[in-house]
């Protein structure tokens, strides 16, 4: 660069020869101090230069890095589109499902709501047909009443056995009889018979040994009368024994005990039709 100066410097001085003008040593320094202002000049231009090019370089080279960021930001969004899209599809098709389905509960849900209140509509009814036949032993210990969907029908001991029996009086036969005659025109409806005593231990009842014995044995003897003379059907029947276990109240007093010692025949509707629809 310097020796492009100087032959400006050179050419502009020989032009002066050949016109023949004598520089003087003012203008001379003169012509010293622009060719130094020049080069610096070019020198300060060169390194802009330089440090532009730097610049320019980093700029294509974060250009490039930029557009490589840009390409799979857009290749994320089109994949996640493309998510979303079928996540709306397969929402749609799951929420038609799930509405289906719903709708299928609540219909087995009326249904089963349906059975039920059919169950209860039967049960009062039955209770009602039990009251009006055995209302003449109602004086004598026997209840009637409906509890957790079943129909009790609860006989005192004196009713129907004679004190450490298991045999059944008149008075008890006659009662069973009147029961039979409504349990048979219900052919839908189960029967258990549930023997209970009260805690008093047994003295004296020959091969009975204790209040377990008496209770079962109790309960079958009805069993066999309801299904051997009234003719109540057998597969309908159970005969269970509780025992001293399923007090009405405390054991603490003659008449308490005395209404613990009872048979419960309880009556259910058959459910077969719920039970039909709970399988499903």
């Amino acid at each position: 660069m310097k020796k492009i100066f100087l032959f400006v410097f050179l050419a502009m001085l020989a032009s002066a020869i050949s016109s023949c003008v004598v520089l003087s040593p003012k203008k001379y320094k003169s012509l010293l101090a622009k060719q130094d202002s020049l080069s610096k000049g070019w020198n300060e231009s060169q390194l802009l230069n330089e440090n532009l090019e730097t610049l320019i370089a980093r700029l294509r080279k974060d250009t490039t890095g930029m557009s490589a960021a840009l390409s799979d930001l857009r290749g994320r969004y089109s994949e996640m589109d493309n998510n979303y899209t079928k996540l709306r599809s397969n929402s749609s098709s799951e929420i038609n499902k799930l509405s289906a389905d719903l709708k299928k509960r609540e219909q087995r849900l009326k249904e089963v709501e349906e059975v039920l209140r059919k169950r209860d509509e039967a049960t009062n009814l039955l209770k009602e047909k039990l009251q009006q036949a055995l209302l003449g032993f109602t004086k004598n210990g026997l209840t009637v009443e409906i509890r957790n969907g079943k129909v009790y029908v609860s006989l005192t001991d004196k009713l129907l056995f004679p004190s450490g029996s298991i045999i059944i009086d008149e008075k008890g036969k006659q009662a069973l009889s009147q029961l039979a005659d409504v349990l048979k025109q219900q052919p839908e409806i189960n029967i258990a018979v549930e023997g209970h005593t009260d805690s008093q231990k047994i003295n004296n009842l020959g091969q009975i040994k204790d209040n377990w014995d008496l209770s079962v044995l109790r309960s079958t003897s009805v069993v066999r009368y309801l299904t051997e003379i009234s003719k109540v059907e057998s597969v309908r029947m159970t005969a269970t024994g509780r025992g001293e276990f399923q007090p009405l109240g405390p054991n603490t007093s003659a008449e308490s005990r005395s209404k613990n010692r009872r048979i419960e025949i309880v009556l259910s509707p058959k459910l077969d039709e719920l039970y039909d629809l709970i399988k499903q």
